[in-house]
């Protein structure tokens, strides 16, 4: 299965980890721009959202969702928020439903009171932690 990974970018060491451990799976990972140690010297916020402009980063993740099968989204605690889903995540995540790729989540859903619902309504599959529940199938 090809898998888009997606998450904080504060969690790119994290995503080349699981991504490793997908493919000893036999699985094929996608990873945003700059998740690779080589490519994680982006100094400020202002850098991030100069970068994501130029690039265009979030069209380039898309098409990483377009040519998967499902997407994995690292939602780790992050600033005292447990299992957290940012913007971009969400983003992506709305990307994968209306393409009908299965979506991950590593974690359970957060509570967060915005978004949940529409979290829900897009059926992720909770791995609870565990990666061997990941599934070959289609959405």
């Amino acid at each position: 299965m090809v898998i888009a990974i997606c998450g904080s970018m504060e969690f790119a060491g994290k995503m080349t980890a699981v991504g490793s451990l997908l493919e000893a799976q036999g699985h094929q990972v996608l990873y945003p721009k700059y998740t690779l140690p080589s490519a994680r010297q982006i100094p400020s916020k202002q850098e991030k959202a100069r970068l994501k402009r130029i690039e265009d980063l979030i069209l380039a993740h898309y098409r990483n969702i377009m040519k998967s099968d499902a997407i994995l989204i690292l939602n780790y605690d992050k600033d005292n928020r447990k299992g957290w889903i940012g913007a971009n995540s969400f983003l992506e995540m709305g990307f994968a439903h209306v393409l009908r790729k299965r979506i991950y989540l590593l974690n359970p859903i957060p509570d967060f009171d915005y978004f949940r619902e529409e979290i829900e309504a897009m059926d992720p599959v909770v791995l609870g932690g565990n990666l061997n529940k990941i599934e070959e199938g289609s959405y």
